[in-house]
């Protein structure tokens, strides 16, 4: 099975997102290529580490074909037998599984498979109030 594996990164200062189109690892460092500039804490052309966030592509899709990031706020439906009633949260990593976490109502599902009624409607960095009910 050939799982697609890209980042997301999120800059605090210039407060966007970037896709990059290249990672490198280096000596425990990071930087990556975006739009053919050099950027990361590594590279130099950036502040510090705690200004970015790299987010993981999860390999799953959203009801209307769009891709699932950490990070990102989903809706989930009533067509997934076991689900609690319709909830929005955040996708996380817990445990080496991805989840879908509503702190505030203290649940979490599972995101293990490409559900009809799961829908981004956004992310944490540009969507904040998603997470707090509000629409």
């Amino acid at each position: 099975m050939k799982r697609e594996i890209k980042f997301r990164v999120w800059d605090h200062n210039t407060d966007t997102m970037m896709i990059p189109d290249d990672f490198e690892f280096c000596d425990g460092e990071i930087s990556w290529i975006d739009a053919g500039r050099e950027a990361g804490p590594k590279s130099g052309n950036d502040g510090d580490p705690g200004q970015f966030e790299i987010m993981q592509y999860t390999g799953l899709h959203d009801k209307n074909g769009r891709e699932i990031y950490e990070g990102d706020v989903v809706r989930t439906g009533k067509d997934n037998i076991g689900d609690p009633e319709p909830m929005i949260g955040q996708v996380i990593m817990r445990e080496g599984s991805w989840i879908i976490e509503n702190e505030k109502k203290q649940e979490a599902i599972d995101l293990f498979s490409e559900i009809t009624s799961r829908e981004v409607i956004g992310n944490i960095f540009e969507d904040k109030q998603l997470l707090e009910g509000k629409q």
